[in-house]
């Protein structure tokens, strides 16, 4: 045990959430669905390989017009 603990601090933000979660257990599904909506996706390899192959290199000084023109 510590000599200077301090009690365990839960801010206001922190109380609500708990709140929150004990008034709608249903929330954490709903999260987890939302997630899954926005940021689990399949990823195409070969799409982005193409993708990354097709890169134009930039120029060192983007609006210097190439010599000839």
């Amino acid at each position: 045990m510590y000599i200077f603990r301090r009690p365990d601090y839960r801010s206001e933000a922190t109380e609500f959430l708990a709140q929150i979660k004990t008034a709608r257990p249903e929330l954490a599904v709903q999260q987890r669905t939302g997630l899954a909506l926005l940021w689990d996706k399949v990823v195409d390899r070969a799409g982005w390989v193409g993708y990354r192959s097709a890169k134009v290199a930039q120029q060192p000084y983007v609006y210097q017009t190439k010599p000839g023109k």
